[in-house]
């Protein structure tokens, strides 16, 4: 299974034996496609009439709740704007420009450090730390690539993102990110009120070895599972500090079924940095296993 997820992640459409899906994916309905991928990887039947797993429950999530909202919260450009609106600017990271192409990027224009990523996916990104030795070549490569992948939602049926405009935008390079010391904080939320607080360590997107997830109810007692990355022993952030990311996820999550709300701490200031509505696609191997079933639990899922 962990080789299967590592082999997933890579590519997903051509990790595994079955050519269909992956090579013709778009033949296939929402459903169809995800009770197949969901059994490959998971190992077991997607029941979507009586789901009762976490991972069950966030893939019929994909298929029957679809609040047009949910675009612009996946968007990286328009997600800014209606968190300014909820919690306020300062929890917002700046915005230096926003752009069709990347012809379109006016370099000049930008500050000497900046990070450009696209809006509509995830992982298309690059850092400039100093506009002297940027490779402007390999950002157009990477962000190109970005733009021409499709429609980002085809990958796991990930209707959120679908049909979301892909763009570049330049915004504030924070240098709390990107580090083997940083720290993150990846909230679920249920319901509108937090279930799961995850402090997360190292880099993201990294070997499963050198990234860690402590993970936390929402009193402060720590979980005993793991998903992929294992803990550190970290605790959670002070009580201030803890309160206020508590109160901004509860804000931003309300009226939401399920969604993870991504902030971190800068220069002692909370800062905003994703929604997210599918953790791993809703296919994650826990360990042990019953705490699929006990975090389903806790989630109730709208009426279709």
């Amino acid at each position: 299974m962990f080789k299967k997820i590592k082999r997933y992640a890579q590519n997903p459409y051509y990790a595994f034996g079955n050519d269909l899906i992956h090579k013709h994916p778009q033949w296939m309905s929402d459903k169809f496609y995800l009770k197949v991928l969901f059994k490959e990887i998971m190992g077991y039947e997607l029941d979507l009439k009586n789901p009762k797993s976490f991972c069950e429950k966030v893939n019929w999530l994909k298929l029957y709740d679809r609040n047009p909202l949910y675009h612009k919260l996946v968007d990286k450009y328009e997600v800014k704007q209606w968190v300014s609106d909820k919690v306020g600017e300062e929890h917002v990271v700046k915005n230096y420009g926003v752009y069709n192409t990347v012809d379109e990027i006016d370099y000049d224009k930008l500050p000497n450090r900046f990070v450009l990523k696209c809006t509509h996916d995830s992982g298309s990104y690059v850092v400039c730390q100093d506009k002297a030795t940027f490779d402007k070549e390999k950002a157009r490569a990477i962000l190109t690539k970005g733009l021409n992948a499709g429609d980002f939602s085809d990958m796991q049926r990930e209707w959120a993102y679908r049909g979301v405009q892909p763009r570049i935008i330049a915004e504030e390079y924070i240098d709390t990110l990107g580090k083997p010391e940083s720290i993150e904080y990846k909230i679920t939320c249920f319901n509108g009120r937090v279930r799961m607080f995850t402090v997360c360590s190292g880099i993201a997107h990294v070997e499963f070895e050198k990234r860690f997830n402590d993970h936390f109810d929402r009193d402060g007692n720590r979980l005993p599972f793991y998903v992929y990355y294992k803990p550190a022993g970290l605790e959670l952030p002070k009580k201030p500090i803890y309160e206020e990311m508590v109160r901004i996820a509860e804000t931003l999550s309300a009226g939401i079924p399920q969604v993870r709300v991504d902030l971190y701490e800068h220069e002692g200031k909370i800062m905003f940095g994703e929604m997210t509505f599918y953790t791993w696609g809703g296919m994650m191997e826990f360990t042990p296993k019953e705490w699929d079933y006990k975090l389903g639990e806790m989630l109730e899922l709208p009426h279709k």
